[in-house]
This record gives structure tokens, C-alpha cells and sequence, in this order.
């Protein structure tokens, strides 16, 4: 049985420009990238192009990701979400309620017509995705809340809790820190360093 390379790995490869490094690190992780860009934009076509696009930039600029930051997972969600709500205000859509609860948001967020293998995937990821948030604090899942499923910016999220502008970006970097650590820990994320 030949072991699976690290993202580490994969990520030299890419800045030799190795193809195959791209097609790993796509099979890894394009499920999750499209998953929260379609959660986040309700938009099928256009939750594609955001997974395009960051796929492409992680090609285009593979030096952009610092390892020393934290894991790869994370990271590509972080530019995915960047990506979507940047899509959304591009559009001027409209925001979605200020705040609601995570826990009563469905997980599902895959393919609409999976397979057996992406249904069985996408169900255990949100099973662990939900009960990563769970092993959260509360203001910790909050934050988490506001920024990824509501699509706020910090000083949004300053203005919506009434807290200070540092006091939230302490919250969401101490949260996503904590969260990538559960994920991690969970076999979600296949790699921290």
C-alpha cells in the first residue's frame, strides 16, 4: 500500500509546477471548497467558478500559502470564503438575517446529485464539522457562525455583537485556530505540517 503524500509534499510539487500535485490536492480538498462556497452563494454555477478560482490561484500562486500559518484545509476555506462574499457583494445580493445558529443550518451542502461515495462523504464531514463546532465555547462558535455562514465581515461582526473591532478578531483567530485543531484532530484535515 503506497502512502498518500502530505500536503507539504503536494505543495513542493506545485512550485515545481507538478500537474499531479494539483490533481491530489483538488481530489482532497474541492469537495469541502465547493461545499462552503455553494453554502455561502446558493448558486450551483456559481459555487463552480469560486472552486475554480481558487483552485487556479493555489496553481497560479502556490507561495501565497504559508505552512507556518497553519494547515492547508483551513487555509483554502478561508480563500473560498474570501472569494464567495467577495462574489456576493460583487452581485449586491442581499445578506442573509444577521445572525441564526449554526446548529439549525443543514450540513449537507454537496453535489445536489451525489453519488454513494460523495453522499457517504459529505455525511460524515458534516457529522465532524458539526460536532467540531460543538467542542467550540460559545463565543468561539459565534464567531465562527457570523463569519462563515452569514457571510459577515469582523466589523460587521463588531457592530452585530457589540463588541470591539480587536476583541472579534482575537475571537475568530483564537476560533479558527481551535477549530482547525479539532478538524485536524478528527481525520478531517489530512495534514497539519
Amino acid at each position: 500500500m503506497t502512502r498518500e503524500p502530505s500536503d507539504q509534499e503536494l505543495m513542493a510539487g506545485l512550485q515545481q509546477r507538478d500537474h499531479q500535485a494539483l490533481a491530489l490536492l483538488y481530489d482532497r480538498y474541492a469537495r469541502s471548497v465547493y461545499s462552503l462556497a455553494l453554502h455561502i452563494l446558493r448558486d450551483q454555477a456559481a459555487a463552480e467558478d469560486v472552486t475554480q478560482e481558487v483552485f487556479l490561484q493555489l496553481w497560479r500562486q502556490p507561495e501565497r500559502y504559508a505552512h507556518e500559518r497553519g494547515p492547508l484545509g483551513p487555509w483554502l476555506l478561508r480563500v473560498t470564503r474570501n472569494r464567495a462574499i467577495d462574489l456576493l457583494r460583487r452581485s449586491g445580493r442581499e445578506r442573509r438575517p444577521p445572525y441564526a445558529d449554526a446548529r439549525g443550518v443543514d450540513f449537507h451542502l454537496a453535489d445536489p446529485s451525489p453519488g454513494p461515495d460523495e453522499h457517504a462523504w459529505s455525511s460524515t464531514v458534516a457529522t465532524r464539522v458539526q460536532a467540531a463546532l460543538g467542542e467550540l465555547s460559545d463565543t468561539q462558535r459565534q464567531v465562527i457562525e457570523l463569519a462563515y455562514f452569514r457571510g459577515l465581515t469582523q466589523r460587521e461582526m463588531a457592530d452585530v455583537l457589540g463588541l470591539p473591532l480587536g476583541t472579534v478578531k482575537t475571537r475568530v483567530r483564537t476560533a479558527l485556530r481551535r477549530l482547525a485543531e479539532i478538524l485536524t484532530r478528527d481525520g478531517v484535515w489530512t495534514d497539519v505540517g
